[in-house]
């Protein structure tokens, strides 16, 4: 039976693409470039939020002045933005509280920088105690770098067998397997099932409730 299971937040917690591209959008048609479709966005994120604005932006204007302009622009408004259309997944909430009331410990591992990481997870999941909410932190590298996983690790005495990483993306099943631990990838996200299928993933669920049986199970 898994001890801990580490939720990557985006596509995986929360259904968070609408706020991503409306704080996005906002900043590119602040700086002249064209918009995109919200669904877009969904193959732009992963990867921390300078990936998303140099994905977002044209090939031509990729370049580190103008992300770290965009940048700029994003975050401000998406601190004030990011919980007007995001929503936990059908299911979320009674997974997590399922899982507490279990015993299971939970952690965030996610790509989003810390501040808004840390807003959203209190915001939409104040009943659940996390033993760790991390997201991008400066000078530490993102996922699929597993130093995120090992810093939550060091807080626990777990072995690797006993944790559990999920995920909807091939950004997250690659996380795992650079951290040496199980993967279960989701497919109510923001990526195809395909994707995950690619990483070969000990799980593929459909619905939260899955998560629970086979850690419970």
């Amino acid at each position: 039976m898994k001890k801990l299971v580490i939720f990557d937040l985006d596509g995986t917690l929360l259904n968070s693409i609408a706020d991503l591209a409306q704080s996005t959008n906002n900043a590119l048609k602040q700086l002249g470039f064209p918009t995109h479709e919200i669904d877009a966005y969904q193959l732009m994120v992963g990867n921390g939020v300078r990936k998303l604005i140099e994905r977002a932006l044209p090939e031509s204007e990729r370049t580190t002045e103008k992300i770290e302009r965009t940048y700029a622009l994003f975050v401000p408004h998406y601190d004030q933005h990011n919980a007007d259309k995001s929503t936990p997944y059908n299911g979320i909430p009674e997974l997590l509280e399922k899982l507490q009331t279990a015993g299971i410990e939970l952690a965030v591992a996610s790509n989003k920088y810390q501040a808004a990481t840390e807003k959203l997870v209190a915001h939409y999941f104040p009943h659940i105690h996390f033993i760790a909410v991390l997201g991008q932190r400066e000078g530490v590298p993102v996922k699929p770098d597993p130093t995120i996983v090992h810093d939550i690790l060091h807080l626990t005495d777990y072995l690797k067998e006993e944790i559990l990483y999920v995920g909807d993306s091939g950004v997250d099943m690659q996380t795992a397997i650079n951290a040496g631990i199980e993967a279960c990838g989701v497919t109510w996200g923001f990526r195809s099932k395909t994707e995950l299928e690619a990483y070969q993933p000990a799980h593929l669920v459909d619905t939260p409730d899955q998560i629970r049986l086979l850690i419970e199970g």
